[in-house]
């Protein structure tokens, strides 16, 4: 019950702040906004913006590991807070300062939604699109990217897994054996659920057989 509590009341004082800083953002006060930010991760997290930007990703998430477990739903509020402040930033055309936020934002809120967050609580898929929207144009970390495909595929889009596992690719990851694990899990599923996530039976097929034949040719490459 008192988590619970904390949770709704994380929820209530992170919805009175985000309306807060959508006025100080519009009327462009930049450091209003941010302070607004500053105060409720003082307040929920005992941290400032300083002191949670110079830690890495693996670093935050094992401030919410507690008796073996992750509090996934407060990892997701800290998620959101690094977000609000990275769209601040944005808002005052400062990318260099907003990008890494955002980066690191997208990459807890995957990790939370894997790892048992509640999904309705701060209407966690939207805000990962949201998220993903705003970091289309840059690369993800290989391991953000890794995250996503895992999320993508629990969702149901299919098609963007499939993406993901080929944007690893792309960037030189080893992942001949993950692409093979999910085209086999894609292979057991409906072909009504396949054409709902945009992939479809046959495209999955083809893809599986030009995946096949990918690491093939780059295991024979490697042997020269």
């Amino acid at each position: 019950m008192f988590r619970r509590d904390y949770i709704v009341r994380m929820i209530e004082d992170m919805t009175a702040m985000v309306a807060k800083v959508f006025v100080l953002k519009q009327e462009r006060k930049t450091t209003e906004a941010l302070w607004e930010v500053d105060e409720l991760l003082n307040k929920h997290f005992r941290l400032n913006s300083r002191l949670l930007n110079s830690l890495s990703v693996e670093d935050i998430i094992e401030m919410f590991r507690l008796g073996g477990g992750l509090e996934s739903d407060k990892l997701q509020g800290m998620a959101r807070l690094l977000y609000e402040e990275g769209t601040i930033y944005a808002a005052a055309d400062q990318i260099p300062e907003a990008l890494p936020r955002m980066m690191k934002a997208l990459h807890l809120y995957l990790y939370a939604a894997l790892h048992g967050a509640d999904r309705e609580l701060l209407g966690l898929p939207k805000e990962i699109d949201d998220c993903l929207k705003d970091v289309e144009a840059y690369r993800l970390p290989a391991k953000t990217e890794r995250l996503l495909m895992s999320y993508m595929e629990s969702m149901g889009r299919y098609g963007k897994a499939e993406d993901s596992l080929y944007r690893l690719m792309e960037q030189g990851e080893r992942v001949a054996k993950e692409g093979e694990e999910l085209y086999d899990r894609l292979l057991d599923k409906d072909p009504g659920e396949l054409e709902q996530g945009n992939l479809p039976l046959e495209e999955v097929r083809q893809g599986w057989q030009e995946w096949l034949k990918l690491n093939r040719q780059t295991k024979e490459t490697g042997a020269q």
